[in-house]
């Protein structure tokens, strides 16, 4: 059976690097990801549950990924979050995908 794990590099908040492989064949996001690697204290990543409704898992998009379309209401949450920057999305509204290979993103600090 084919291998379906993606490589991405998480940056933690303390700036410290981890080399994941996220698995493309679950449904789950990069939100999820964080959360199931426990690469963030619990309750500071996706308080809301992954509804956008809250910027906690924000991160920023290091490289240069085709990713999906921004959304109405992730685009509307980020324009009221703290520290976001021009490569901020919000990790619960991004899948992970084969598209995601070699993807490396840095978590938001806390607001």
């Amino acid at each position: 059976m084919e291998n379906q794990d993606v490589n991405i590099t998480i940056i933690d908040r303390d700036g410290l690097k981890h080399s994941i492989e996220a698995p493309t064949d679950m449904a789950m996001n990069l939100m999820e990801v964080v959360r199931s690697y426990e690469l963030a204290p619990e309750g500071t990543v996706g308080v809301c549950g992954g509804m956008a409704m809250c910027a906690s898992c924000q991160c920023y998009i290091n490289t240069e990924h085709n990713l999906p379309e921004m959304q109405d209401d992730e685009e509307a949450m980020l324009s009221e979050a703290f520290y976001t920057k021009d490569n901020s999305r919000l990790g619960c509204q991004i899948q992970i995908s084969k598209d995601l290979e070699g993807l490396e993103v840095e978590l938001a600090p806390e607001s």
